[in-house]
């Protein structure tokens, strides 16, 4: 079952258990998630036990082990097993369609990308949480509104947030001060900037800008990017599926104007989500294109020569258009072939609570889908930065809901792949991707 030998890793919930914890404190979280199912709470201690995908080392599932632990103390009839693997969403998207295809009722919980909600559950693979939950007006309220609408499918509650991400700029903010630089707002600024500090550092390594460019669900929002920056949309009013092909090959061609001009590197189209943290990291890169999970890595990493010397803003735009950034994040989801749907449910509800959504963010800068915590005076004290980044997540982009994102994902992330390869031009990858959109949209 699954992909050859991905490093899945199990670990049994009886062991790790944190020991001393406040469990009247913890028993009253869980209680609050309880009432809201609607169960008793003399319910939850059934002994049950859940196994739990949640995704890959990106994911921080040593953070999530934790929560496991948490839950387990204020309900010790319930023992989670976790499970992890696949470096890329791509790789988690493989391995589950493979489980849920199967009808699997192995895994009972399992967290899956931002975009996979109305692919999954119009698959017949999720559960709906209305039941446990209550009425999604009332139940999605407090998460930010990217996440509300992600995960309602047709009125359905098909998974809650656990974590939010977006799409962010990171830049070495002592070589701009060093080279007395604005922060640039346009792309051009951007060249502009980065050529003067790779002059002035003479540093045959220093890539001015590192962007994914290999096949992955990076690569959709690279192409994205500077497609939103023109006020463009994939979707019309209605939200069938649409392209401005004019647009789409303007923003494809600004990337390979940066490869031209020795700002981005030439193997862009080799370049994956790990290879631009790493990259910057080890001080290589001026500015970086990533996800949010990125910070606490710059910043706590052992290995990490920029802690102390990062900088966040907003993604430059086309010249005369506005900035823009592409929303990710994970939700929690409950199998529809799990054996335990009641007790999976009151886990999620835990998982995707205002006391988890804090834990993630204090402890391992993952961003709350929860609204209060960017106005929680501990989770600002604790990681500064959510304060700008409540401003990019509140306007950021989402990718198309559809049930047929698998191959809206598909031929975005391998045409613009192909274009920063060289191996297709910007008309012709557009062409192919204004094609298939139109198939889906019949």
């Amino acid at each position: 079952m699954g992909l050859e030998a991905q490093c899945w890793k199990r670990y049994d919930g009886k062991h790790d258990i944190i020991h001393g914890m406040k469990r009247l404190a913890l028993r009253g979280v869980l209680a609050a998630v309880l009432v809201l199912a609607g169960v008793a709470a003399g319910d939850a201690l059934a002994q049950t036990r859940l196994r739990v995908f949640a995704g890959g080392l990106s994911h921080r599932p040593e953070l999530i082990r934790k929560l496991f632990d948490q839950y387990h103390a204020a309900a010790p009839g319930v023992t989670i097993e976790i499970e992890t693997g696949g470096a890329t969403s791509e790789l988690q998207r493989q391995y589950l369609s493979t489980v849920l295809n199967a009808k699997d009722a192995s895994i009972d919980v399992f967290m899956i990308d931002i975009v996979n909600p109305a692919q999954y559950f119009g698959a017949g693979w999720l559960e709906p949480l209305n039941a446990y939950v209550g009425d999604p007006a009332v139940a999605m309220k407090p998460y930010l509104p990217a996440y509300a609408m992600a995960n309602v499918i047709d009125g359905r509650i098909a998974a809650l947030p656990a974590f939010a991400d977006a799409m962010f700029m990171y830049y070495r903010k002592d070589l701009l001060e060093k080279h007395l630089l604005a922060e640039p707002k346009t792309w051009d600024e951007l060249a502009a900037a980065a050529r003067k500090i790779q002059q002035g550092e003479g540093d045959p390594n220093l890539q001015g800008l590192s962007i994914q460019g290999a096949p992955i669900e990076g690569a959709v929002c690279t192409f994205l990017l500077p497609y939103w920056s023109q006020g463009k949309e994939l979707h019309d009013a209605s939200g069938k599926l649409t392209l401005d092909k004019a647009a789409a090959v303007k923003g494809l061609n600004v990337w390979l104007a940066l490869v031209d001009q020795g700002v981005i590197k030439r193997n862009v189209a080799e370049v994956k989500t790990s290879d631009t943290v790493n990259e910057f990291m080890a001080g290589q890169v001026v500015f970086a294109v990533n996800w949010g999970f990125a910070w606490d890595v710059f910043k706590k990493g052992k290995d990490s020569k920029v802690a102390g010397k990062v900088g966040v803003m907003p993604l430059p735009a086309v010249a005369g258009g506005k900035s823009a950034t592409c929303a990710g994040g994970w939700q929690w989801a409950v199998s529809a072939f799990s054996r335990n749907k009641a007790e999976a449910a009151r886990l999620v509800g835990f998982l995707a609570g205002p006391e988890a959504s804090k834990f993630l963010a204090m402890e391992g800068s993952l961003l709350p889908t929860h609204r209060g915590a960017y106005a929680d005076a501990d989770v600002i004290k604790a990681v500064p930065w959510l304060k700008d980044a409540a401003g990019v997540l509140a306007g950021a982009h989402g990718r198309p809901v559809s049930k047929d994102y698998g191959q809206v994902s598909d031929v975005i992330r391998t045409t613009t792949s192909a274009v920063m390869a060289r191996a297709k031009k910007p008309e012709e990858a557009v062409d192919e991707i204004a094609e298939r959109l139109r198939r889906l949209a019949r």
